[in-house]
């Protein structure tokens, strides 16, 4: 799960990377750790969302989102 200061720590690191000075290596790293675990959290959590959609027909049945390959 990603934090709150997690988020903050890839923001400071944005932010950092945008001036003159730059990142470090050891901050590249660090930022390219944080980004990949962040887009996997949203991945995760989109698939939670998907797996809890459920279709309701026009005469009321319902149906569980199918998954594609």
């Amino acid at each position: 799960m990603i934090t709150e200061e997690k988020i903050a720590r890839i923001n400071a690191l944005a932010r950092k990377s945008r001036t003159e000075e730059g990142l470090t290596e050891a901050e590249k790293t660090e930022q390219a750790a944080l980004r990949r675990e962040y887009v996997d959290a949203v991945k995760e959590s989109l698939q939670s969302q998907l797996d809890h959609t459920t279709i309701v027909s026009p005469d009321g049945s319902r149906r569980k989102l199918e998954k594609k390959d």
